[in-house]
């Protein structure tokens, strides 16, 4: 039995019903399945799946692009209310079906990280559940409505929260803190909205977990994120190296700019560690590389062509098919994200950009994202695609370095070379300042679902907040904005979206310096790794997919001490460069 009429395209599907969907899952459902039609069947799966993902990462784009919009939202709404349950539903019944056979055939050679994949989400599964997943799902664009709405008037214009942010790049500090003011007001302004929407959030999740047979909603977190090869001693146990080896690195790059600005102490508008923002302290105005979308997708075009000529093409296809949406506008969502159409087995570009150089880093950052789908396009089933987030988040770290030499105007970039010594001097002092930012956001979230209860008065997670700030984030002078200090949790996105998904950032950081490292010694072999490395998609444990890029899987406080040695030789080489008459 066939799949009746498969659609080729969300034309031919309505997003917002589940009648759309419903005949080709019940056509799998009820079709035969044995170990002779078995690849077959599960092609077809894949080919649904697929179909299902870009739907979702569609709709999500389109609301994300304007949050102000009242059509896009309840298409969203309609989606994750009436459809996206139902897939789960019968996804489970799905998974169900294919892991009562018999695992063992050739056509299930390249199945292996996927069963276990397959076989711990149907382990977890709970159709009570998916109710309450549904309901975070409508608070998180709560959250994203109030966050993306945020603007404020500055010298007669309105500005959004990402516009608002260029001016902390200002090197009049007087602006900066100007700014800094304005945007932590916006903030303020919404903080009892914020706590009722994560407070709610904490009920639903804890819910989820006590459904599931777990202690707390880390154990499930856990799980549900599929993290096979680490737990969560092993985050506290990097949490340690952190506090032992960036901490006192962080305090090395803070007594410069104290010293260089002439400065007593380092005020809140003078690091932003959630922005990765730290004022520049060598002559010149703040690097402006680029006016309007056309320059950064140009620049950056060139860089990837300067860079390898199939990631230029990558890009470049991205460009013609209309596939990148960087510039900030009032309405839009905060962040930048790079997600995967999977039907049409390409990625799409959602960014803020200001003509800032966070913006190029940021580019750079998520075309790192947008390989990996491109390498990944040819595997034949979707589930080769699950690729541990860790890892991805290596593919776009990685990109940042490896593209790094090519930020001069003569490789096609966008700086002279003094400025891109500038420009990698601030990426490379922003990768040992986050760290110690990573490691707050990471500690939090352990506190917070291992202490559910307490954590339900937002009082108390203000004070695990801070507890967490004043281990990592050393010598800023906070005097006059401790509120503003506690309740920094409400500012980062990723704590209200994705619980516990940061420290994959901070894994994936210590595994893009060491892809840096390699590529000192030979570029070309580093990229070729890295870039082979991609291509295995999710068919590979994490710890083999780091070894792919010539990494090791370690985040202890001696691969750190190594890794930050060379990141601070290198910002001693470029400080001395940027030193010279």
């Amino acid at each position: 039995m066939a799949l009746p009429s498969f659609p080729t395209s969300l034309a031919d599907v309505n997003p917002r019903t589940w009648d759309s969907f419903q005949p080709f899952f019940a056509s799998l459902q009820e079709r035969p399945l044995t170990a002779e039609n078995r690849r077959q069947w599960l092609v077809d799966w894949s080919d649904l799946s697929r179909l299902m993902v870009e739907a979702a990462a569609s709709i999500y784009i389109e609301k994300s692009l304007d949050t102000a919009d009242t059509e896009k939202e309840q298409t969203f709404l309609d989606f994750i209310n009436n459809v996206a349950p139902q897939v789960e539903m019968a996804d489970q019944g799905l998974k169900e079906r294919l892991l009562a056979l018999d695992s063992e055939g050739p056509d299930m050679a390249d199945m292996a990280m996927a069963l276990r994949n397959l076989r711990n989400e149907a382990d977890l599964y709970r159709e009570e559940n998916i109710p309450l997943q549904t309901a975070v799902a409508r608070l998180d664009n709560d959250y994203d409505k109030i966050t993306g709405g945020m603007k404020a008037t500055w010298d007669g214009e309105e500005k959004n929260l990402s516009q608002l942010t260029t001016f902390l790049k200002d090197k009049d500090r007087s602006v900066r803190k100007r700014a800094w003011d304005v945007i932590c007001s916006l903030w303020l302004q919404s903080r009892d909205e914020l706590n009722h929407i994560y407070v709610e959030m904490l009920k639903m999740r804890q819910q989820m977990a006590v459904n599931a047979g777990l202690p707390d909603y880390r154990a499930y977190a856990f799980r549900a994120k599929g993290r096979f090869d680490y737990t969560p001693e092993d985050c506290c146990t990097f949490h340690e190296a952190i506090e032992a080896v960036a901490v006192p690195a962080t305090r090395r790059v803070l007594a410069k700019r104290r010293e260089r600005l002439g400065y007593t102490s380092i005020r809140p508008w003078d690091w932003v560690p959630e922005r990765t923002l730290l004022i520049d302290t060598f002559d010149g105005a703040p690097l402006q590389p680029y006016l309007g979308q056309d320059e950064l997708i140009q620049g950056g075009l060139n860089m990837f062509n300067s860079l390898d000529a199939k990631l230029g093409r990558y890009f470049a296809a991205m460009a013609e098919e209309g596939l990148l949406d960087l510039e900030t506008r009032s309405g839009k969502a905060l962040g930048g994200y790079c997600s995967t159409l999977a039907m049409r087995r390409r990625p799409f570009i959602f960014m803020n950009g200001t003509g800032m150089h966070d913006d190029v880093q940021t580019l750079l950052h998520e075309a790192g994202h947008a390989f990996h789908v491109f390498e990944t396009a040819d595997l034949p089933l979707i589930w080769h695609l699950d690729m541990p987030m860790e890892f991805c988040e290596v593919a776009s770290m990685s990109m940042e370095y490896l593209a790094a030499p090519n930020l001069t105007r003569d490789k096609g970039g966008f700086y002279t070379d003094a400025e891109a010594a500038r420009a990698r001097l601030e990426h490379l002092e922003s990768t040992v300042t986050f760290l110690p930012y990573m490691a707050v956001v990471d500690a939090f979230q352990h506190w917070v679902y291992t202490h559910p209860e307490a954590a339900m008065d937002p009082a108390n997670c203000d004070a695990a907040w801070d507890a967490q700030w004043q281990r990592f984030i050393p010598d800023m002078n906070w005097s006059g904005y401790e509120t503003v200090r506690m309740t920094g949790w409400q500012r980062k996105p990723h704590i209200f979206s994705s619980p516990f998904y940061y420290i994959e950032y901070g894994m994936a950081s210590v595994g893009a310096m060491q892809v840096w490292r390699n590529s000192l010694q030979d570029h070309a072999s580093a990229l070729a790794a890295y870039r082979q490395a991609l291509s295995l998609g999710g068919t590979q444990t994490l710890p083999a997919l780091f070894a792919a890029a010539g990494a090791e899987f370690r985040f202890d406080a001696p691969m750190l001490t190594e890794l930050f040695g060379l990141i601070e030789e290198a910002i001693a080489e470029l400080e001395a460069t940027l030193s010279r008459p």
